[in-house]
């Protein structure tokens, strides 16, 4: 009766709703509370924007409300499972974290310092730099210097090898460059006779043995190749042999030249702009020798770069039907252009030239390989016409690949996929498969250690990162990354160097396989405080 009263009603009413803010509403049962928590806390640990204010107005509650909900359900939650907690294996938080230390040293490239910034930023306890550069250490102790070999079994294989330095310091390096594996790859004190002997008898100690050696003509690694593999060929590098000694004159020659151009174009403008007859007769006799010194420049220049090409076609395997060269052909021509280029009478060309003259007797051995290999392509029953239209098509892919100007690679692609678009029209199975088996046993000639220098660009990025205090353990690590990650481009795309060395699918990540290593090895490393 009192509260029908209007003087008093107002003030009764709101005395109640001073003492009472909010009135338990029967209709949200203790399921429904439970729902709205569930989803509110999922949304505000992922970050769902809009959820809570759908909440509140599918229920008709506050905001406030939806967000107490979830906060008691968290809490509940941590109390429930903070017993359980403790029961989770202390090894899962510290492998997650020598994961991610392993990603960013072999994948990212990133430094220990920076490594050691990342971990710290996301709260975890392995991220001071010794503990890190700690556990790399003790991992790649576990790891071999040599790769594996399968029960024992004896592998045949190319060695291209090489040296890298790190610094002063000689890192050896033999790759196999048909699947670009790393073989062995071994911190030394110096490159000398014994340290290469001591490299390739590791190698067959550990059942990897030469099909040939394909080398630069450094004194250690031909002294190491004559104490151990005597009774294997050493074919020479031929970038080393030729492109490393004569290439770069094509860009000198072609500079002295636009230079001279340039003091003969200046020299003639002087000439012209002279006001009296005298200084006009000196100036116009200035500009005659600048002329005929830009003639002899740009003459020089052009001679010398066609001759260097017609030295470089004659290392073509293949001619141009498709046809296997002759080796003595080959010799001869290399004989001649290298006569020619002496004959431009330039001193320092010619000291180049004689390097090139003395690592030309093992300098074709790859055309003996050759032959083997397009018989072995004959045994597969192709037509004649088909295997020298795809061993022009390789030979135009693998000069796709190593063109380093664009135009140059674009040229060589388009003319092997011209010659495979042939092949296609010639063959009568399923061309692909015929081309990948074809492809695979050309590879096997090779010509060039350029792969070791491939190696080189891969490594570098860790040696800059550690100002060149490399350790055989972190090279351990770089070897097992390289040879069980998956190319993600190039014409071993999707594929690992293993899986091609092995011709088995590696079904397993990189770091999944090192793990299985470590929980052999050393799973106290995954436990350690």
């Amino acid at each position: 009766m009192v509260l029908r009263n209007s003087a008093v009603c107002p003030s009764v009413l709101e005395d109640q709703f001073e003492r009472r803010r909010f009135t338990r509403r029967t209709d949200l049962t203790n399921e429904i509370r439970l729902a709205i928590a569930t989803s509110a806390l999922y949304a505000k640990m992922n970050g769902v924007w809009g959820t809570i204010t759908e909440l509140a107005n599918v229920y008709q509650v506050s905001r406030p409300f939806v967000y107490s909900l979830a906060d008691d359900l968290k809490e509940v939650g941590q109390f429930l499972f903070r017993e359980a907690a403790k029961f989770v294996s202390t090894s899962s938080h510290r492998e997650l974290a020598i994961q991610i230390i392993l990603s960013l040293r072999l994948e990212a490239r990133s430094s220990i310092g920076a490594i050691s910034t990342v971990m710290n930023r996301f709260g975890h306890k392995l991220s001071s730099t010794g503990s890190i550069s700690q556990v790399l250490s003790r991992i790649g102790r576990l790891l071999p210097t040599t790769i594996p070999t399968e029960n024992g079994n004896i592998q045949y294989l190319v060695f291209a090898s090489d040296e890298i330095f790190s610094k002063t310091t000689p890192i050896l390096v033999t790759v196999d460059p048909c699947s670009s594996a790393i073989l062995r790859i071994e911190l030394t004190g110096s490159r000398k006779a014994e340290d290469w002997k001591k490299h390739f008898e590791c190698l067959y100690d550990n059942g990897v043995e030469a099909i040939y050696l394909v080398s630069d003509e450094g004194k250690g690694i031909c002294a190491g190749h004559a104490a151990v593999l005597s009774d294997v060929v050493r074919q020479t590098d031929t970038y080393h042999a030729i492109a490393h000694q004569l290439g770069s004159w094509t860009d000198r020659l072609e500079k002295a030249a636009y230079k001279a151009i340039g003091v003969e174009d200046e020299c003639e403008r002087k000439w012209v702009s002279a006001k009296s007859d005298q200084v006009k007769e000196k100036r116009e006799a200035k500009y005659e020798k600048s002329a005929e010194a830009a003639k002899k420049a740009v003459t020089v220049y052009d001679d010398f770069s066609y001759i260097y090409r017609c030295v470089l076609g004659e290392l073509n395997v293949f001619d141009g039907n498709g046809n296997l060269r002759d080796r003595r052909q080959a010799e001869d021509g290399i004989n001649v252009g290298l006569a020619l280029i002496e004959e431009l009478d330039n001193k320092k060309i010619t000291e180049a030239v004689n390097k090139t003259k003395r690592a030309l007797p093992d300098l074709f051995h790859y055309f003996d390989i050759a032959k083997e290999v397009v018989n072995e392509c004959k045994d597969l029953l192709l037509d004649e016409d088909l295997l020298k239209v795809y061993c022009i098509a390789w030979q135009w892919g693998k000069a796709a690949r190593k063109a380093k100007k664009t135009d140059r690679k674009e040229k060589a692609r388009e003319r092997e996929q011209f010659c495979l678009e042939i092949a296609e029209g010639l063959c009568e199975q399923e061309p692909r498969d015929l081309q990948k088996e074809v492809y695979s046993k050309l590879d096997k000639i090779v010509q060039s250690s350029a792969l070791v220098e491939c190696i080189n660009s891969i490594i570098r990025p860790y040696l800059n990162t550690t100002k060149n205090h490399v350790t055989q353990e972190m090279l351990n690590l770089i070897m097992h990354y390289h040879n069980y990650r998956r190319y993600s481009d190039g014409v071993r795309k999707g594929k690992t160097p293993m899986e091609i060395l092995a011709g088995k699918e590696q079904a397993n990540d990189w770091i999944a396989i090192l793990f299985d290593i470590i929980k052999e090895k050393d799973p106290e490393l995954l436990f350690a405080s």
